[in-house]
């Protein structure tokens, strides 16, 4: 029974620290601030988790859950050709609803791309697992031509983010329509 409790508190504190990282971003993710967020202690952080980046990877895991659900809650019936998902995929992460998550994965991945053995494994964990999500979604003559059209949407999802946040929406209107 009290395994099953701190078990429980243990996720509890897992969604505080997603809504923060949401909220703030990995960089408001020092131990202080974490465990302000969570409403405990550093010390208390440390009981639940072995050190910051297992915290760090139980959030990240958690903020990448919620993104599949909201993804999968839009998903079309049935799997569309490249281009129609890319047009349907494109609403969904540029709305104001998903940005936080965009943002939180931009930082990830130029922290992974600074080869961070935090956050790099971390994102390749998730860019395989946006893989794997956008083939299901994909119709397409066989596996090569899936396997391909996972990863130009992955591609072009990815810049039409970055677009974005450097702030040339415009230009993300202009592919988005």
């Amino acid at each position: 029974m009290e395994h099953s409790k701190s078990a429980a508190r243990r996720l509890a504190i897992i969604d505080r620290l997603a809504d923060h990282v949401l909220a703030h971003g990995l960089d408001a993710a020092s131990l202080r601030a974490l465990a302000k967020a969570a409403r405990t202690s550093d010390r208390m952080l440390l009981y639940y988790f072995s050190d910051k980046s297992e915290i760090v990877a139980a959030i990240l895991g958690r903020i990448a859950e919620r993104m599949t659900v909201a993804l999968a809650q839009r998903t079309a019936p049935q799997p569309l050709p490249l281009d129609a998902l890319i047009q349907h995929l494109s609403a969904i992460v540029l709305e104001d609803e998903f940005w936080p998550y965009m943002c939180v994965w931009l930082e990830l991945a130029s922290r992974a791309g600074r080869s961070d053995p935090d956050f790099a494994p971390i994102a390749a964990q998730i860019g395989n697992g946006f893989l794997a999500w956008g083939a299901m979604q994909l119709s397409a003559s066989d596996e090569q031509a899936r396997a391909r059209d996972a990863a130009r949407l992955l591609v072009m999802i990815e810049g039409l983010v970055m677009v974005k946040a450097i702030g040339l929406s415009n230009v993300v209107e202009q592919v988005a329509d």
